[in-house]
């Protein structure tokens, strides 16, 4: 009897027929990885990745004067830290001196281009969601910033004036049809007073809030870390820049248009 050693099974070495096996189930794994690597990619390319596509709430805050945007002594900044360390995220907080009006449009555009492509499509236009306020020439420059928003096609939630005082060329009493709410708090006295009444362009699509009146004839200077010459030349349109009473005010307008913070409970009617 002959035996063939090629036939005969070998310890520890796959037999033919078992070889035939592996390769076509490895065949078959890597068939199938392909299919679920391009069902992946499709997967992916046809569901949009909401969070990305959804830009932040803007914040945009305006000094006055000749004030940098960072300093703390003023109320205008001291606001927008506290409403940076209450919304980490959702919310961008930014501020800007009252001569960088362009530099503001351009930051609100760049958080709006949520793909990145340096244009803005009608639905990123439309997904904004801008609160703009200031104080003295920063109360006018809100103003002015929204109006060149509007020339954008931009939509803005509410624009805060303080004692706004309008600079050349601009009208701050005027708010344009893009916003949908808009506050005015000023003060009548002294030299360097604010605008008394603001208006809507269009009152179907704009609501004013109100034109809230302060007085501080009667009441003591306490605005201790400005610069002396505010107390001179601007006592009353100082005065109102540092009222807390103002800005508390003011504050709960804008969180009133911003995402609930953590802990923070919806009331439902």
């Amino acid at each position: 009897m002959h035996i063939d050693p090629d036939r005969c099974p070998r310890p520890g070495l796959p037999q033919p027929g078992t070889r035939r096996w592996l390769l076509q189930f490895r065949t078959s794994i890597f068939s199938l990885a392909a299919v679920l690597a391009i069902a992946h990619t499709g997967l992916a390319q046809s569901v949009p990745n909401l969070t990305s596509t959804m830009p932040p709430v803007i914040v945009i805050g305006f000094v006055g004067g000749f004030i940098k945007h960072d300093n703390l002594v003023h109320s205008e900044v001291q606001l927008a830290a506290r409403l940076r360390e209450a919304y980490p995220t959702g919310v961008d907080v930014e501020t800007f001196e009252s001569y960088h009006g362009e530099r503001a449009r351009k930051k609100v555009l760049s958080l709006l281009d949520t793909n990145h492509d340096g244009t803005l499509t009608p639905d990123e236009k439309q997904n904004g969601r801008i609160i703009i306020y200031g104080h003295s020439w920063g109360g006018s420059d809100a103003i002015a910033l929204a109006r060149e928003l509007e020339k954008d096609g931009i939509p803005v939630l509410l624009t805060i004036q303080v004692d706004s005082i309008s600079k050349l060329h601009q009208n701050d009493a005027l708010i344009p049809a893009n916003v949908a709410q808009a506050a005015n708090f000023y003060q009548p006295n002294g030299f360097l007073h604010g605008q008394s009444e603001i208006r809507a362009v269009d009152p179907a699509r704009t609501r004013i809030i109100g034109n809230f009146r302060f007085e501080y004839k009667a009441s003591p200077y306490n605005c201790g870390k400005y610069p002396w010459y505010d107390r001179i030349f601007g006592k009353a349109h100082t005065q109102i820049e540092c009222d807390p009473e103002v800005w508390k005010q003011a504050e709960s307008l804008i969180r009133s248009n911003l995402p609930p913070t953590k802990g923070t409970v919806a009331l439902t009617r």
